[in-house]
């Protein structure tokens, strides 16, 4: 119960700091503006009804669909998660699926029919937000927790009974 506690605690964080951050964006980086941080790193707004790298634009229902089933999928492997670190990193990347299907729910007309909020933009990268920052991080620490498990002879169980 405890694990499920802090599992939730930590999805709901991202979800909450991703929608914050994309309400900032969509309403302080209206008009083509553009904020400098450092170096190439800027904040600058963009949309994508596509999914990863703005890749099949118009594809957004589809791809929303594909998010939500994923999703529950990934919340299965959460449960079944033998490590802390493949947990949370299963919980990385339910979050910001889940950060990115809000966007596709609540930012546009009709229901999946909205675009995603992206902003950091490092100029030499596609634009992204926290929440395929969540997604990376996540799936990098889960590349890890596997091959650390494969060492120590235990194995991530992310498959799901019938």
């Amino acid at each position: 119960m405890f694990a499920f506690r802090r599992q939730a605690i930590l999805i709901g964080l991202v979800v909450l700091l991703d929608q914050v951050t994309k309400s900032w964006a969509v309403s302080a980086l209206t008009d083509g503006r553009v904020i400098h941080i450092i170096g190439s790193l800027q904040f600058s707004l963009g949309f994508n009804s596509g999914f990863a790298f703005s890749q099949g634009q118009g594809m957004g229902p589809l791809v929303g669909i594909f998010a939500i089933i994923a999703v529950f999928f990934l919340f299965r492997a959460v449960r079944k998660a033998t490590t802390q670190l493949s947990a949370a990193a299963l919980c990385a990347i339910v979050a910001g699926a889940i950060g990115n299907i809000a966007d596709r729910i609540f930012r546009g007309e009709g229901w999946l029919h909205g675009r995603v909020v992206d902003f950091i933009d490092l100029q030499w990268f596609p634009i992204f937000n926290v929440a395929d920052s969540s997604i990376t991080v996540g799936a990098c620490a889960l590349i890890a927790a596997m091959l650390m498990e494969a060492r120590s002879g235990k194995g991530v169980d992310t498959t799901h009974e019938s």
